[in-house]
């Protein structure tokens, strides 16, 4: 990514803290951080902290450089503002217009995308006023992210924790990659997602897995939440992928945990991803004991059985009535190329095969995909059509999937909304 001008905004809160590391990660990256903290803020967490991370002067005053009018220069240069914590008073003010602080003077100069990140406690995230500033901000072209729901400051939980560092920044990272990555399109929609790798148990300590980390389901779940839907991610193994804010998580192991939970939840969602990668095969039986060496005779073979196709089995629901005819269906492909045709090949095949809406296909193995930050490939469609998805982030290719999804949803696809046309002015940034 090219050298990008970031403004951080840092509201009242005691939550203040955690944005020391998004200020972090954005000076590591290369990128030029200027902090704007309110006055509130500096009770929580100093001038001088916020200097000493970004290496440039924090002010909280318009009357601060007045040669300079820097609530103007500052605001029409930024690439990407995070307002972080954002309080209830400041979402207030900001949605009111106001300019009585350097930072909500600066934000009345930007062009850019503008992201609050909500922190406060569950009466006020809830509270008629903030639910209407939120939507204001919203229907603006602002990203206002769902918050968590956690432990809240003191003995209190529950929705109003602000996300953690890393979701924010990658949050972030999404809008200067694409500035109409985030429209909030999708509330209400009900969105169910599969995500890691399944493993089965050949003995109390092995397992047959294979290598995904779940960083592309999990970068689907943060992306869908933070458009709006309500959002279960069904969780196998993974590598360290993050906690989506606002995403319910059930974890399994096996293949067949993984049919169960899907099987039993697909009914009630509007959409349905299996991103997991499913483990094909399952040992016939599971010693209760480790399986020890014996002699030079090397280990005895392992039985296998074949496991559930869940994608298949989910499309086959709908057909038969268990699941509803309206319900969208997206599949995903892991191929490798061989005798038999390509990567493409082998996906558009699938296609056909598996009978779902849309299907993603991409490359697998020499360290494409599996494991790793970023991701490419080719999306289908059952009418035919063929998108190819270009290389970048995980969370950037979730966008683009959730592009089409967000167009198969009758309910979503009836207005455009008026965040999706604020931002159509946006230049796009690439990687």
């Amino acid at each position: 990514m090219s050298k990008a001008h970031i403004l951080i905004g840092v509201g009242g809160g005691i939550a203040a803290y955690k944005v020391c590391s998004v200020i972090r990660h954005y000076k590591e990256a290369g990128h030029d951080v200027r902090v704007m903290p309110t006055k509130a803020a500096l009770n929580f967490v100093g001038a001088a902290t916020f200097e000493a991370l970004s290496g440039n002067p924090v002010s909280t005053d318009v009357f601060d450089d007045v040669d300079q009018v820097a609530h103007v220069a500052l605001g029409r240069q930024a690439d990407l503002v995070i307002i972080a914590p954002a309080t209830a008073d400041l979402m207030a003010r900001a949605a009111a217009g106001r300019a009585d602080d350097l930072l909500t003077a600066s934000l009345l100069t930007v062009s850019c995308p503008v992201v609050f990140v909500p922190a406060m406690h569950t009466e006020m995230w809830e509270h008629p006023a903030t639910v209407a500033n939120v939507a204001t901000l919203r229907e603006r072209g602002v990203t206002v992210m769902t918050p968590a729901s956690g432990r809240l400051t003191g003995s209190d939980t529950g929705a109003g924790r602000m996300p953690e560092p890393s979701e924010i920044a990658a949050i972030g990272d999404l809008l200067l990659d694409r500035a109409d990555a985030l429209p909030y399109d999708l509330h209400g929609v009900r969105m169910l997602i599969s995500a890691g790798g399944t493993r089965e148990a050949l003995d109390p300590v092995r397992y047959l897995g294979n290598h995904s980390s779940g960083k592309q389901g999990y970068a689907l779940a943060r992306a869908a939440a933070q458009r709006g839907a309500t959002v279960t991610l069904v969780s196998g193994a993974t590598s360290n992928p993050g906690q989506p804010a606002a995403v319910d998580i059930v974890n399994i192991d096996s293949a067949r945990e993984l049919e169960a939970e899907m099987t039993q939840r697909a009914p009630e969602a509007d959409v349905v991803i299996m991103a997991a990668a499913v483990a094909d095969f399952r040992p016939v039986s599971v010693a209760g004991a480790k399986i020890k060496k014996k002699g030079s005779d090397g280990p005895a073979p392992i039985e296998l059985d074949t496991n559930p196709d869940i994608l298949a089995g989910l499309v086959r629901g709908r057909a038969d009535g268990a699941i509803p005819e309206k319900t969208i269906i997206v599949g995903f492909a892991a191929e490798t190329g061989d005798a038999d045709g390509g990567v493409l090949d082998h996906g558009r095949a699938k296609l056909r095969r598996k009978g779902c809406d849309l299907l993603v296909v991409n490359a697998v193995g020499g360290g494409k995909a599996f494991g790793t930050e970023d991701n490419t490939g080719w999306l289908l469609t059952a009418d035919g059509h063929e998108t190819g998805l270009p290389f970048g982030s995980k969370t950037l290719m979730a966008s683009r999937i959730l592009d089409e999804v967000a167009s198969l949803v009758p309910d979503v696809t009836a207005t455009e909304t008026a965040a999706t046309q604020s931002r159509a002015d946006y230049p796009e940034r690439n990687r």
